[in-house]
């Protein structure tokens, strides 16, 4: 079985008036110039998981026009139950909202419909950049695992704030000072708890046969030396408080954890590795993501790759299309020239992309 869209229409959204597409294959090649279009389609079906899509952007970010009318995704998926139809969207100046073969849900529960995954250029610097930019990465990768990861992040992310605003007020109310260290407690141990199960099957899902570098990867931080059940977790905040209070932020937790990646087979930090390397981790880590997918769900995730060409030669393009065939995704890619998709094959459907003045189109390409 395969998790595939078979048509996918956009209202009024980012640099698209209306765009209706019917989907017929596996591997779907978007090309034209930069700045025609091509990454929003992507954004677009990456909207239909929770979360703020592949770019990280609010609601009124998607919409065409800053004021009258709103926007829209909407999508008809083959899934394991059948076909279902999944909606995305939002009225100016409301919060998106969600529905499934036309019944509301929420945002939240997307997950449970389709497992996406996407590899963006804003994700090249991920290893280079700050802690919070691969904590960021490893929760999508949980999240696609388990669709209530959200929840729990939400969660202790909200108690959090409130805990920080007591601190700087003088804790002035003790009890919920210590009612709000207990939902901290529960939700990020069920956080933590999500992210190293992620992390886990995403490591033995690698394939020893992949042109794509082994990677090995650990959580690290306080948390994850202390490893604190609840009461402990508790009692460290609690005790925290002082430090907490003269930092003016919670010094203990999930929140300031760190995913350390390594080239396996050179022992290096994948901080140190060429941009080249870099990447190569990267494609490494979402195709071992997409496996273990594969394994739990019976089939594998829809794949985003916005200009995967990028850093990859000719040899290095044709065995990841390979590797992407042999998994069975549906996978949409970006590129700038047609030329970067020959290894796809004749079955492969190609579409320009290019912007005619009015906004973005789409079109077959038949050459």
């Amino acid at each position: 079985m395969t998790l595939a869209l078979r048509t996918l229409r956009l209202i009024a959204f980012r640099s698209y008036a209306r765009a209706d597409l019917e989907i017929g294959a596996n591997a779907i090649a978007l090309t034209g110039p930069n700045g025609a279009g091509k990454t929003n389609i992507l954004e677009a079906v990456s909207l239909l998981t929770p979360g703020r899509g592949l770019r990280r952007a609010g609601p009124a970010d998607f919409a065409r026009t800053q004021a009258g009318i709103g926007w829209s995704v909407t999508a008809r998926l083959d899934a394991p139950n059948g076909p279902t139809e999944l909606w995305t969207g939002a009225e100016p100046e409301q919060r998106r909202t969600a529905k499934r073969d036309g019944k509301p849900v929420s945002v939240l529960s997307l997950g449970r419909a389709a497992r996406i995954l996407w590899l963006t250029p804003a994700l090249d610097r991920v290893f280079v950049e700050g802690p919070a930019e691969r904590r960021r990465f490893l929760d999508r990768i949980a999240l696609s695992f388990d669709p209530e990861h959200a929840g729990h992040a939400l969660r202790y992310e909200k108690a959090m704030r409130e805990r920080n605003r007591l601190l700087k007020d003088g804790m002035s109310d003790p009890r919920w000072m210590s009612a709000l260290e207990a939902q901290m407690a529960g939700a990020g141990l069920d956080m933590a708890s999500g992210r190293q199960r992620a992390l886990s099957a995403l490591l033995y899902a690698q394939n020893d046969e992949s042109t794509f570098p082994r990677a090995e990867a650990v959580l690290e931080g306080d948390f994850e030396e202390q490893n604190p059940d609840t009461e402990t977790y508790r009692a460290r905040l609690f005790d925290g408080r002082p430090g907490d209070t003269a930092a003016g932020r919670t010094l203990f937790g999930p929140h300031r954890s760190d995913l350390s990646v390594t080239y396996a087979s050179k022992a290096a930090p994948a901080a140190a590795c060429s941009t080249g390397e870099q990447k190569a981790l990267l494609v490494s880590l979402v195709l071992a993501n997409a496996r273990a997918l594969s394994a739990q769900e019976g089939m594998p995730p829809v794949l985003l790759f916005d200009e995967i060409a990028a850093h990859f030669d000719a040899e290095r393009r044709a065995l990841l299309f390979a590797e992407i065939e042999a998994l069975g995704a549906q996978t949409w890619m970006t590129g700038t020239e047609r030329s970067l998709f020959e290894a796809l094959g004749a079955e492969a459907q190609r579409l320009n992309v290019c912007d005619n003045g009015n906004g973005s189109v789409l079109q077959a390409d038949t050459a």
